[in-house]
Parts: C-alpha cells; sequence; structure tokens
C-alpha cells in the first residue's frame, strides 16, 4: 500500500496566484531529463487545490524554495514576461567552499550542457557573504577546511546558473553532483548527515498582474518544515558559524 503524499506548504494564495516551498529532490514538472520520476510539485498542488495551474518558472530538482505558480493565463503571461525582462527579484541560500568574498558580481556567459549544439547565453549573478566557517578537519591538502554561506541574487534565469557560477569562482554549491567537489560533499554527508544540494530559494520580489503591488515571498529554510527533512538545518546550526 502506498504511503500518501505530503501536502505542499503554501506561502500565499489568491484568485490568481499560487506560491509554495518546494522541497528539495521534487521535480516542478515532468521532464524529459528524468523521465522515470513521476512525482512532480505541478501534479501534487493540482490535486492538492483542486485548480489547472500555469508554471511560470522553475527550480531545480535538488533545489529547495519559493516556487510560484498562475491560476489564469493572463496572471500566467503577466509574470512569465517579469521573469524574462529580469523584473523579479531573486534570492537564494547557498552554502559554498571556502571563503568568499564579502560581496561579489559574477558577469560569465554559460551555456546549457543538454541542449544540442549550445551557445553561451549572458548570465549575471551577485552575491553578499552572511557567515563564514572553518572546522578542524583536513579534506584537501589544508590541515582545516572552509565553507561561506552566501545570499545569491541571479539576476538572469539561465539553468544551472547559480551552480555553475559559483563553481566559476572556485566556490562550489556543497552536495552538487555536477558542478562541485565528490570530498567536500561526502564530507557533508558524513559530519552532518546533510546529503542534499545546499541551494535554498529563499526569498521572490515582484508585482501582483492584477494590480501591480509588490508581493514579497519568503520561504525560511530553518522554520518550513518538510522543505529538507532538517538536513539545511543541520548544517546552519554549527555553533562554529561567525556571521558577518
Amino acid at each position: 500500500m502506498a504511503l500518501p503524499i505530503e501536502d505542499l506548504t503554501v506561502l500565499f494564495q489568491d484568485q490568481h496566484l499560487i506560491a509554495v516551498a518546494k522541497p528539495s529532490g521534487l521535480l516542478v514538472h515532468r521532464s524529459k531529463l528524468d523521465v522515470h520520476e513521476q512525482d512532480n510539485v505541478l501534479r501534487r498542488l493540482r490535486e492538492q487545490c483542486g485548480r489547472f495551474l500555469y508554471p511560470v518558472h522553475r527550480l531545480d530538482k535538488p533545489t529547495s524554495g519559493v516556487l510560484l505558480f498562475a491560476l489564469d493565463s493572463d496572471s500566467a503571461r503577466s509574470l512569465s514576461q517579469q521573469f524574462e525582462r529580469q523584473l523579479v527579484s531573486k534570492h537564494y541560500l547557498a552554502v559554498v567552499r571556502g571563503y568568499t568574498d564579502a560581496v561579489g558580481n559574477i558577469d560569465y556567459a554559460i551555456k546549457d550542457r543538454d541542449a544540442k549544439n549550445p551557445e553561451r547565453n549572458s548570465a549575471r549573478t551577485a552575491y553578499q557573504r552572511l557567515a563564514r566557517i572553518e572546522l578542524p578537519h583536513q579534506i584537501d591538502r589544508y590541515p582545516t577546511t572552509r565553507y561561506s554561506l552566501v545570499d545569491v541574487k541571479p539576476a538572469t534565469g539561465r539553468r544551472h546558473q547559480i551552480r555553475m557560477h559559483m563553481k566559476h569562482i572556485k566556490h562550489p554549491v556543497i552536495g552538487d553532483t555536477s558542478y562541485g567537489k565528490a570530498s567536500h560533499n561526502r564530507f557533508f554527508t558524513d559530519h552532518y548527515n546533510s546529503q542534499r544540494l545546499l541551494l535554498h530559494a529563499q526569498k521572490l520580489i515582484f508585482c501582483h498582474p492584477a494590480d501591480g503591488r509588490e508581493i514579497e515571498l519568503n520561504a525560511d529554510v530553518r522554520q518550513i518544515i518538510g522543505v529538507d527533512d532538517g538536513q539545511f538545518n543541520t548544517v546552519l546550526a554549527d555553533p562554529a558559524w561567525q556571521w558577518d
């Protein structure tokens, strides 16, 4: 007998929009990149709210956080245009390898590695370091290992943009099996029991498609139950973090 599927945490809902806290490890919708996976946010939420939904953006399967849907075609069109015109403010929380600069801007064209004959597309990401941690464990050639907690704000919305940009500046996201380093990922699994990508969409700011008022949606990874089964929380709870 199959276990019942848990309802998603609804962050906002009115007659035009609905936003939920997406758990890590769940697809937004069916994808040819993961053809055998039937479970996804779109399917769950349609059953949960009994409405037809229009996806207006997406998060990678291992990324958790704020995910927005429209409930009518006009709202979907308006929101999609805001994303395309880079009018939506997006903030992500990430744990990355090494000590980053206090603030930084990355302007580096990237390409979709799954596309045929891919061309590089312009991509821009800003970040601000929130905290640092140094642990007395040797993973590479140094006797200790360092990590940073950063607030990442992508201006553009390319696939895997944050993950590829953080790798580009030699600060890959922990838990990233595509662009990260396996030894550091294994350390977080052994030390924190964290087996997920430590990337979380914590804030989304946009204009409501019906009346233009500013809407700010937040999904605090430390408060939203079910977003990551406590793995991100366990990492952030380490008292060795030094907050900037």
